[in-house]
């Protein structure tokens, strides 16, 4: 691995979902991507590896090629996560964007290692400059929900922006932005740059 990005694969849930149960999800993702800027190098997130939390109870252990004590003492990252919605109404306005999500890399079921161990294992490639992605990014609570899907309810929910506008799906206009930094006592803080790009009809 060299290093670490954020990535946005705008994936339409609603589509998804209808989707997924005959076909797996093809037109729900397949419009469009977004990576941020720059590439945050192994070598930099050195300092703010740890170890993997630990697996739910009852949850089984993982398949030997998938479990190695070294990569569980300090194969994750603590990187905080956070995802922000910029409306029409506030870029005119000249307002900060609405914070809809906070999470960190620590919420990931997966170590990057087990990741990498498990899609290739079956003899698919991975060659250099191919993109990994690890999936939504999900926290335990509402606060941490990783994708708009999911903090609406599947839309049945609706979400109160500071403005006093509401969504429960995005609508023409609308600036997703994803940040990421590490802090750590005793060492410099890193960003990622924003991911951010927006929805036009």
């Amino acid at each position: 691995m060299f290093g670490l990005g954020l990535v946005n694969d705008w994936s339409a849930r609603d589509i998804q979902y209808w989707e997924m149960p005959p076909l797996g999800p093809f037109l729900g993702k397949n419009f469009g991507s977004t990576i941020s800027p720059w590439i945050v190098t192994a070598e930099a997130l050195e300092p703010f590896r740890v170890a993997q939390p630990p697996r739910p109870d009852g949850d089984p252990r993982p398949l030997p090629y998938l479990w190695d004590e070294q990569d569980q003492r300090s194969g994750a990252f603590d990187i905080e996560l956070e995802a922000l919605l910029l409306t029409q109404t506030m870029r005119e306005k000249d307002l900060a964007p609405h914070r809809m999500s906070r999470s960190n890399t620590l919420d990931l079921y997966w170590t990057v290692a087990q990741l990498v161990a498990h899609h290739t294992c079956g003899g698919c490639n991975l060659l250099p400059g191919d993109i990994f992605g690890s999936g939504t990014i999900s926290g335990p609570t509402a606060e941490g929900y990783g994708s708009l899907s999911e903090l609406s309810n599947a839309g049945q929910r609706t979400i109160t922006l500071h403005t006093g506008e509401t969504r429960t799906y995005l609508e023409d206009g609308d600036e997703v932005i994803f940040r990421a930094h590490c802090r750590r006592e005793g060492y410099a803080p890193i960003g990622f740059g924003e991911c951010r790009a927006r929805v036009t009809g």
